[in-house]
């Protein structure tokens, strides 16, 4: 029952109803919420005060609204360690889930100072960008843009938009195996391309990895700004 005319909000009151109802697993991880219409039934309001009550949740990152679908209750947060061997498929799998890639776009173009620096290359040398967004469960967990020095490289889109994957992308270039040779790790605050791609509110907290991986003979391969949702993953770091 809300308690009206008291000291707390009526929508902060269903907000809190339904945030006790996720912690007590009464509407467990990946269960949808009741629509805005089940939700003004069930606890006498108008929309509008759904609508905050809902909004609410979204900015604690407690539920995500997907465009068509609905609204979420979030996962648990993935354990994600950085170390000499990253694979997101691997560390994905091997807490259960479902891991997806997907290419959102590729271009051909010259290589910035800061690229250049990173894979050994002269600026304006030829490399790929590669933008990716990645999933757990179906869930969006980063997305990133990536660089692959050409020619050397040149088939990786192909290969990730049929696979998914940037391991089988690099196998089919000749690099069966790789490693990190750097990553730094920052923080920022999701602007709008971040929200579409994540599914998340802007202004909401996102993990920003920058890294460098290598060929078996320690040649650059690889750089790559990630960016991930702060709420669905804990870095952690180690070999």
């Amino acid at each position: 029952m809300l308690a009206r005319g008291g000291g707390v909000t009526v929508w902060r009151q269903i907000a809190e109803t339904l945030e006790a109802e996720i912690a007590g697993g009464g509407l467990p991880a990946g269960a949808k919420l009741p629509t805005e219409a089940q939700l003004t039934e069930r606890f006498g309001v108008n929309r509008h005060t759904v609508r905050q009550a809902v909004k609410s949740l979204v900015d604690k990152g407690l539920v995500r609204v997907t465009q068509g679908s609905g609204t979420y209750v979030e996962a648990k947060p993935l354990t994600y360690p950085i170390g000499v061997r990253t694979r997101f498929s691997e560390i994905v799998v091997g807490q259960a889930r479902d891991p997806a890639g997907k290419l959102l776009g590729f271009r051909e173009t010259g290589a910035s100072e800061e690229i250049a620096e990173a894979l050994g290359l002269s600026p304006e040398d030829p490399v790929v960008l590669v933008e990716s967004g990645h999933f757990a469960d179906g869930v969006p967990i980063s997305w990133a843009v990536t660089a692959f020095p050409l020619p050397r490289f040149a088939r990786v889109p192909e290969v990730y938009a049929a696979t998914g994957s940037i391991s089988a992308a690099l196998a089919a270039c000749g690099v069966p195996d790789y490693r990190r040779a750097r990553t730094h790790v920052g923080a920022a605050i999701a602007d709008e391309r971040d929200a579409e791609q994540l599914e998340i509110a802007a202004g909401r907290p996102v993990l920003v990895i920058e890294s460098v991986n290598v060929d078996p003979d320690g040649l650059p391969i690889q750089w790559a700004r990630s960016h991930f949702s702060a709420d669905r993953v804990r870095i952690t770091v180690g070999g």
